[in-house]
């Protein structure tokens, strides 16, 4: 097969190809937001602790939403679901670019318009994620989540590009206003996207309470064999060394000296190894051995890490981010799509509630723990003892490797692919 074929037929689903170009707007408007959000708390503040703060508050709310959020991806049009999330965000990205244009700003302000956005993003989350397998068939899902991950990492090469421009030129503010038009981009593709059939949701025969659902989806994910694992190794990175894109500011600034001109190489260098790691993952399509190469690339994703932060020599330091972006999208990619394609299809919504939950909150916490933990030592140390303690847990799970294989090889019913059939070409 050509390279890049699996890609190609993909992205032959006109549902998947309009998804995917409004997407990819969004998501560099969304970097470009990031970056602005954390060069701010830290020109307001000079602070690692602010930063982790910050950054716990985007992410934190998925703790509280996330699994009331999958209950409702698994009972409602998720296509609704996201357009409502997309707009709220727009006018949250709207009010920052008023106030940081108008200089009226302060942390506080940012902390409560970032935790309102953490908000909308943590109960759009699980729909976002289940959408996908209603937007291709079973034999294209695996490239499909690839494919999502290299738009998600390219907007990490050209979002902090941008931003770097923006707030040299024009300040935060344009950078923020920037974010907000991304949102409109996307929310048109949302409202172009037509589904054959009621594909958005899958709607339970027997509708229970919201907790005794959100119970019912958590024993399932906690009980699977397969799944609960790779939900384990997946919250470990992501507390352990995920986190650590959070904290490239602090590193930029005050391990390698390079203030704001460093963190946007940083970032970009994390994104452009991400970038070829989900190409390696989409042009390899749905061969087997996802969960291996979960498994495998969490522990190179350490070692990267630990290289990043032993060394106080910027290049290294792009080496080592540039390796992490690999086998952090690469691991993180196979572990998705391993969950997607296992879970039950009436438990997807809660499924990946609980993923996205852990994608989201984890390196919230970690980035919270680790910035506190530099109040005390630098920034360094706090993150090798997490490295340290992502290597332990994995190499605990790679003992039970057989059996997890053994969980995930009998997965359920694919869907009926006969509407994605009457899409591709559209």
């Amino acid at each position: 097969m050509l390279p890049f074929a699996h890609i190609a037929a993909a992205l032959r689903h006109r549902n998947y190809r309009i998804y995917i170009a409004g997407n990819a707007i969004s998501m560099v408007g969304l970097w470009t937001q990031r970056v602005a959000t954390g060069w701010l708390t830290w020109e307001l503040t000079q602070s690692g602790a602010w930063l982790g703060a910050v950054a716990f508050a985007d992410l934190c709310p998925s703790l509280i939403i996330g699994p009331f959020a999958g209950v409702v991806a698994d009972r409602v049009d998720r296509l609704k679901v996201m357009r409502v999330a997309q707009t709220l965000s727009m006018l949250q990205a709207l009010a920052l670019a008023a106030l940081a244009l108008s200089g009226l700003v302060t942390i506080g302000m940012l902390l409560v318009l970032v935790l309102v956005n953490g908000v909308v993003v943590g109960f759009n989350q699980p729909s976002r994620l289940a959408l996908v397998s209603s937007l291709v068939p079973r034999a294209n899902l695996s490239t499909a989540v690839a494919v999502n991950s290299i738009t998600f990492n390219l907007a990490r090469f050209v979002g902090p590009a941008v931003a770097g421009v923006l707030i040299v030129t024009a300040g935060v503010g344009a950078a923020f206003a920037v974010n907000a038009l991304s949102f409109l981009v996307f929310l048109i593709a949302l409202a172009r996207i037509r589904l054959d059939r009621d594909a958005a949701a899958v709607r339970p025969k027997v509708r229970r309470g919201v907790l005794p659902e959100i119970g019912e989806g958590l024993r399932y994910v906690s009980g699977h064999a397969g799944i609960g694992p790779l939900l384990l190794l997946s919250t470990a990175t992501g507390m352990g060394l995920r986190c650590v894109v959070e904290l490239f500011p602090g590193f930029a600034a005050d391990v390698f000296g390079r203030g704001a001109g460093g963190r946007a190489p940083l970032g970009s260098a994390g994104g452009v190894g991400a970038v070829a790691g989900g190409l390696w993952l989409a042009q390899r399509g749905a061969a087997p051995g996802l969960a291996r190469i979960a498994l495998r690339h969490s522990l190179f994703t350490a070692l990267a890490v630990l290289l990043f932060a032993a060394t106080d020599w910027f290049w290294a330091g792009l080496v080592a981010a540039a390796a992490s972006g690999v086998f952090m999208s690469t691991s993180g990619i196979a572990a998705q799509t391993v969950v997607q394609i296992a879970a039950d299809p009436g438990m997807r919504g809660r499924t990946l509630s609980v993923y996205g939950l852990i994608m989201r909150a984890a390196p919230a916490a970690g980035a919270l723990l680790l910035g506190l933990a530099s109040e005390i030592a630098d920034l360094r140390l706090p993150l090798v003892l997490s490295a340290i303690a992502c290597l332990y847990i994995w190499l605990h799970l790679w003992r039970r490797r057989d059996a997890i294989d053994a969980a995930l090889a009998d997965p359920p019913e694919a869907q009926d692919s006969s509407e994605f059939k009457r899409d591709a070409g559209a």
